[in-house]
């Protein structure tokens, strides 16, 4: 009988207490986790967006810096006298429309417009990005003698979370 009152006295376990602090201590420990995660779960498409509103800008601004300075332009490159060079009048001439596009200001019209490639095709997981296009005679700003003799393209791309990206070029007279 002796024997069975010692093995009862020694009982190997946890108390009420230092089970509560234990289940305390890592609930404190999963809500931080946890926080942290959400935190980067909600910013991980930002490199995403950001990668393809680059791609997407690169594709306009290519388009644009392909084509002539201005109207006026002479087949195969040349400068364009200030009054020929479509200063006073940023924009498409008559009815254009994207695909007939033919001198760097005619993209200027563009504006929260939805991304398309030259011949006005929808681009493929770009239909939620928008494109906006501003174009103005810039000469000065580049150490030029006079503003007809350079235009500075910006182009604004606004990804799905509303973030815009500006990118500029200039696009000289020549």
């Amino acid at each position: 009988m002796a024997r069975s009152l010692t093995s009862r006295s020694r009982q190997h376990g946890a108390t009420l207490v230092e089970l509560i602090m234990t289940i305390v201590i890592i609930s404190v420990a999963i809500a931080g986790v946890v926080g942290a995660f959400s935190l980067i779960a909600g910013r991980s498409a930002d490199p995403l967006n950001q990668t393809r509103a680059v791609a997407l800008a690169q594709l306009y601004m290519d388009e644009i810096l392909a084509k002539q300075f201005a109207d006026a332009s002479p087949v195969g490159g040349g400068e364009v006298g200030s009054s020929n060079a479509d200063c006073a009048s940023i924009g498409p001439e008559g009815i254009e429309t994207r695909s007939s596009f033919n001198d760097v200001d005619d993209y200027a019209t563009l504006n929260n417009a939805v991304p398309q490639n030259g011949e006005e095709q929808g681009l493929n997981g770009y239909a939620s990005f928008q494109v906006s296009v501003f174009v103005l005679c810039d000469g000065t700003k580049v150490n030029l003698a006079q503003d007809y003799q350079a235009k500075r393209i910006n182009i604004t791309i606004t990804d799905p979370s509303g973030n815009n990206f500006l990118f500029s070029a200039y696009r000289g007279n020549f």
